[in-house]
């Protein structure tokens, strides 16, 4: 147990053993403990209050005491007591560099240690596979997302045979491949990927290489309720494949029976198949400006014997020519990229949402559906819903015999979010990123 700190004010330092140089850049080193030894007399962590939330930002640190390097166990404690002495209350790990100074990985006056880590696997497994049985459906999910699961900073996915884990904090980073390793052992996969985040460097002052198992395949299939969709690891977004829309698309399906299908930024056509596949859709059209995810969608598309009209364009440009063309459809998605990854890009974002969303509901047929999404995490539920709204207010349904086109007329069906396999925490409000809305028009 690490003694109680004194008042001496102390800065961390980044450690040089930790760290090299190149080309401007520190890289952190590839591995740290997955928990401390349990005669670690640990650096400390001084807050003036007690905290619930897994991310201590700087600003909130009264004092350090030691010098704790990048990736290292901290123990923290608080001020806020009626002892004389602060309070130890939980554990983690440092990175001197980022805004978010310490990830705290155990809330308890005990170190973390082998049985805790192997309690935290074994229960996140446990959601996936016993609570929800997600293997009787499909062998595509989330297996830890991040704080949410007590690994903040880290995230990992299972594709079928293979786990393929992204990095938002270098600390977690360090500790990522004994993770997938334990992950994996536990799961009978072979395959493994580790990646880091696309803000990694900016966000954590660190750079991380990506890993993988040294016979990683360059592509690998996965199903979900029938339909199967290839994962290429070199090409993809994030972890790979978005199975955080899982059940969305399944819902999806039941009302595409016959219908015409928009899917606006389709990336790899998770939607675009699954509306052809299982909702036996008459025509779909798939839209994204990126060719290689195209490229993707056009072969989950043969793979399911799907016959799907792929159109390589600006999603703006797109509806703008179908409005001119008189175009509508019975069912339009819309999930766009992450339009906000930071606060100052949210009144860019939100404008490029509120534009998306107005120009989309102009091409839904009278009486037909829309889904809309969101995956800005800085975006709350509350703005989003607000938004679409008055996208709606200022949508118009075009008519040949009025030269006043009427303003469109909505009704909200339902709110959902992200598939179960990305729990929210409580303490954690970010962990619920997705937002998605159902519409009718």
């Amino acid at each position: 147990m690490s003694r109680p700190p004194t008042r001496n004010r102390h800065r961390g330092r980044s450690n040089s053993r930790s760290t090299s140089s190149r080309r401007g850049r520190q890289r952190a080193s590839d591995y740290q403990p997955l928990f401390p030894a349990p005669d670690s007399q640990l650096p400390q962590i001084v807050l003036a209050k007690r905290t619930t939330h897994p991310n201590v930002f700087r600003k909130r640190i009264q004092q350090i005491i030691g010098q704790p390097a990048v990736g290292d166990w901290v123990v923290l404690y608080h001020t806020d007591t009626t002892e004389e002495t602060p309070e130890l209350f939980a554990y983690g790990v440092f990175n001197p560099k980022s805004e978010i100074a310490v990830r705290i990985v155990r809330w308890s006056n005990q170190l973390p240690d082998e049985v805790f880590w192997s309690q935290l696997l074994d229960r996140a497994i446990r959601l996936r596979r016993d609570t929800l049985q997600l293997d009787n459906h499909t062998d595509c999910y989330r297996l830890l997302h991040a704080e949410a699961d007590g690994t903040p900073g880290l995230v990992v996915d299972r594709y079928a045979n293979c786990l393929s884990a992204e990095v938002f904090s270098v600390a977690m980073g360090q500790r990522a491949p004994e993770i997938i390793e334990r992950l994996a052992k536990q799961l009978d996969v072979a395959h493994w990927l580790i990646q880091p985040g696309p803000h990694m460097q900016s966000q954590e002052g660190f750079e991380t290489q990506l890993q993988s198992s040294a016979d990683l395949p360059p592509q690998i299939t996965v199903q979900e309720y029938g339909v199967r969709y290839r994962v290429h690891f070199s090409e993809g977004h994030k972890t790979g494949f978005f199975c955080d829309q899982r059940d969305n698309r399944r819902q999806l399906a039941e009302y595409c029976r016959g219908k015409s299908v928009l899917d606006v930024c389709c990336y790899t056509g998770g939607f675009s198949i699954m509306a052809a596949a299982r909702g036996q859709a008459t025509a779909v059209t798939g839209v994204d400006l990126d060719a290689a995810p195209l490229a993707l969608a056009k072969q989950n598309a043969a793979l399911n014997n799907c016959r799907i009209k792929f159109t390589q364009a600006d999603a703006f440009a797109y509806m703008r020519d179908m409005l001119r063309g008189g175009k509508q459809f019975d069912l339009v998605v819309l999930d766009p990229p992450k339009l906000i990854r930071n606060r100052g890009e949210m009144d860019e974002g939100t404008r490029k949402h509120f534009d998306l969303n107005r120009l989309a509901m102009q091409l839904v047929k009278p009486g037909g559906m829309m889904l809309t999404c969101s995956c800005a995490g800085l975006l709350p539920a509350q703005e989003f819903t607000r938004l679409v709204r008055a996208a709606a207010r200022s949508a118009f349904l075009p008519t040949d015999y009025n030269p006043n086109p009427v303003p469109r007329q909505m009704q909200i069906l339902t709110h959902s979010g992200a598939a179960m396999c990305h729990p929210v925490s409580a303490n954690c409000p970010e962990t619920e990123y997705l937002k998605a809305m159902w519409l009718r028009l």
